[in-house]
C-alpha cells in the first residue's frame, strides 16, 4: 500500500504546498513544470539547483481489469491514472519535507540529503550521471562489502 494512495488532494494543491515548503526553507528560483507524462519541481537552495521529476502514469499503463477480472471502462482507467498522480504528488511533498527535516536536525548535510537531485551544468542530475555506473559496478562484482570495525579497530 503506497503512501496517500487514497488521497483526494489535487496535484496542483500538493505542488503549491511543496513550493511554499521550500520557499519557507530558503529556496530561490522555484519552478514547476506540468507535462503530460510528468511533473517537475525545481529550486535553488544552499547554492545548488535541485530538481525532482515525477512520472505520471498514462491511462494506457493502467490495468485493463480490476482485481476480480472484470474489464475497467476507459473512465475508470483515467480515474486510476489521476489517483496515481495525486498519490505521487503527496509522496513528493513527504519526501521533500523529510529531507528538509533531516538537514534541519543535522542528521545529514544538504548535499547528503539532496545529492541525487542536484542539477549539474549540463542539465543532468547527479543520479542521471551515476546510476548506470553504480549498477554496472554491482553487476560486474566490482564492489566489495566493507565491514565495520569494532571499538578501537584502526583498519583504514
Amino acid at each position: 500500500m503506497a503512501y496517500a494512495d487514497s488521497t483526494t488532494v489535487p496535484v496542483e494543491k500538493s505542488i503549491a504546498e511543496i513550493v511554499a515548503l521550500v520557499k519557507r526553507a530558503g529556496a530561490e528560483r522555484i519552478a514547476q513544470y506540468d507535462e503530460p507524462e510528468r511533473f517537475t519541481v525545481q529550486f535553488t537552495m544552499a547554492g545548488r539547483m535541485v530538481r525532482f521529476r515525477v512520472a505520471i502514469p498514462a491511462m494506457e499503463a493502467m490495468p485493463k481489469q480490476d482485481g476480480r477480472g472484470r474489464a475497467l471502462t476507459r473512465q475508470q482507467r483515467l480515474d486510476r491514472a489521476a489517483q496515481a498522480a495525486r498519490q505521487r504528488a503527496r509522496a513528493l511533498l513527504l519526501v521533500i519535507k523529510a529531507k528538509l527535516e533531516s538537514v534541519a536536525s543535522e542528521v545529514e548535510t544538504f548535499e547528503q540529503a539532496f545529492l541525487a537531485n542536484v542539477v549539474m551544468a549540463d542539465g543532468a542530475t547527479v543520479y542521471d550521471r551515476i546510476a548506470a555506473p553504480v549498477a554496472q559496478e554491482y553487476e560486474t562484482g566490482g564492489t566489495r562489502m566493507l565491514l565495520l570495525g569494532g571499538p578501537g579497530d584502526v583498519r583504514g
